[in-house]
């Protein structure tokens, strides 16, 4: 069991995973409140509504309003969207994998992002700007601010060969994401790195990662035109 003195709610969502694939508590069985969880772990309400919502969204969990939350009979299945290396992605097509460093700069956070984040004012992000390329033709620009107050070593790190996408799946690690996909039309920097006629338009990805409800980093990722994603369930 979690020591409730350091106990967070990915803790708390590990642990009740535990115990259902245990089958101490079987498909089907209602939980335990979550005033009764909360004194179980030793932390706040909130603390465990989190894990519970978290298990609901990945289908594991069903919560109703005075239903409380119940084991699902038949798991939903949930798509799987793992966090690739960019560079590993372009190989596995046999395909010559090339980056590029546009620009490198700290700076103070952006408002937008300081309130997208919970950042406190004039807190400090390393904002890179990044090419990645496949067989020479644009694959990928990538545009990255990474949090200097959870990541302080990146200060010191240049990028300049190897990205900040797999720098960071090496050096840090991430216990939440939130992604988010929608199709841009190319103009200014796009259309000049994509290479692609004003207005085509692209795939873009944004994600945020977090560790222990810090943040880490927010990406926003544009590929090339005709780029697909594909995953499993």
């Amino acid at each position: 069991m979690p020591d409730p003195k350091t106990t967070g709610f990915q803790d708390i969502r590990d642990e009740v995973i535990e115990r259902i694939q245990t089958r101490v508590w079987p498909q089907g069985s209602l939980l335990p409140t979550e005033v009764e969880l909360a004194a179980e772990f030793g932390v706040a309400r909130a603390t465990v509504n989190r894990a519970l919502r978290e298990l609901a969204d990945q289908g594991i969990v069903t919560r109703k309003r005075k239903g409380g939350t119940r084991v699902v009979t038949t798991p939903v299945k949930q798509a799987k969207l793992p966090i690739a290396v960019v560079r590993q992605t372009i190989e596995e097509m046999n395909a010559t994998y090339r980056y590029a460093l546009v620009s490198r700069t700290l700076m103070d956070c952006p408002p937008w992002l300081q309130a997208k984040l919970g950042l406190a004012e004039r807190a400090q992000v390393l904002h890179l700007n990044c090419m990645h390329h496949a067989d020479n033709r644009p694959f990928q620009f990538e545009e990255r601010w990474i949090v200097v107050d959870t990541v302080p070593h990146v200060v010191d790190e240049g990028f300049l060969t190897v990205g900040p996408n797999e720098w960071l799946l090496a050096e840090v690690p991430f216990s939440d994401a939130e992604i988010a996909f929608s199709a841009v039309p190319a103009a200014g920097s796009l259309q000049e790195f994509l290479a692609v006629p004003t207005g085509t338009p692209l795939f873009q990805m944004e994600r945020t990662t977090w560790f222990r409800e810090r943040p880490v980093t927010f990406v926003r990722m544009t590929f090339h035109q005709g780029y697909q994603m594909r995953t499993t369930y």
